[in-house]
């Protein structure tokens, strides 16, 4: 399916022509499908989603929401269908036992990562430390990082419309885009781990949210870096988890709130 398409509109603003009416024209608008993520035949979640990247996205929601490691996945087939799109996940036994005893069903909107959970210990739960490492970033490569992220956007800069999560280590190393910033983690964790590389730091177009610390420390990141502020109960998971959260990143400046450890000193070049 596209991932956007042209719509007509009209553009209204104050000037001297103002009440004069512009002349018709068309903006590209990004679409927002239906994708119901189904395993072993029965649907777990229906995401309002951008048609793109449904393979990443199945495998990564599956290893962030702990349904279902790599190994655990035989198959992924993406069905259309009038109403959206069927995302079939087929898992292995021990995985589709463990599945059918967790009570949860999700109908998520973009903007709510924990829509129809029905249980505030799921809601809230402590994740696993992240595995130790010898990670760090300067704060120029934090801001390295920020700056960019803007260059593999290719549907935010058709739509405006649109998140991104990437992953940075050294460079840009991957991005995915969806409506939804929840999605776009999810779409990236799901490459990441088909294609694991060095360790790294997620960057992010979003807010900081509970549910996004609860993804990246899943995937076992050692930092998020991203443009909007975080809750104070991401902070207080951040901590938890043992990763360090750098929050209203701009190029030439951010805020970092813990584990600033791994925040390392800028080195003097010497000619």
């Amino acid at each position: 399916m596209q991932t956007h398409r042209p719509l007509p509109r009209l553009t209204f603003g104050l000037g001297a022509d103002f009440g004069s009416g512009n002349a018709p024209a068309s903006r590209e608008l990004p679409e927002e499908v239906a994708v119901a993520l189904s395993y072993n035949g029965s649907t777990q979640a229906v995401m309002m989603a951008s048609p793109a990247d449904l393979d990443d996205f199945a495998y990564g929601f599956s290893m962030t929401e702990g349904i279902a490691t790599l190994d655990e996945i035989e198959s992924i087939d993406v069905v259309q269908t009038p109403l959206g799109l069927d995302v079939q996940i087929w898992l292995v036994p021990q995985a589709e036992a463990r599945l059918s005893k967790r009570r949860r069903t999700m109908a998520g909107p973009v903007g709510c990562g924990l829509c129809g959970i029905d249980s505030l210990q799921e809601a809230t739960r402590i994740m696993q430390p992240v595995p130790k490492s010898d990670f760090h970033m300067s704060p120029s490569e934090v801001m390295a990082a920020v700056a960019s992220l803007p260059a593999a956007q290719p549907l935010h800069d058709l739509t405006r419309a649109v998140h991104a999560a990437g992953y940075w280590s050294g460079k840009l190393l991957a991005a995915r885009e969806d409506v939804g910033r929840h999605n776009a983690l999810d779409k990236l964790c799901g490459h990441l781990i088909r294609n694991p590389d060095q360790t790294g730091a997620i960057v992010l177009t979003s807010r900081v949210s509970i549910d996004m610390v609860q993804k990246v420390a899943a995937l076992g990141a050692p930092m998020l870096i991203a443009v909007s502020a975080p809750t104070a109960h991401a902070v207080k998971l951040a901590d938890q988890a043992g990763i360090t959260l750098i929050a209203l990143a701009r190029p030439d400046r951010f805020e970092a709130y813990t584990h600033t450890d791994r925040i390392s000193q800028e080195t003097a070049h010497v000619a």
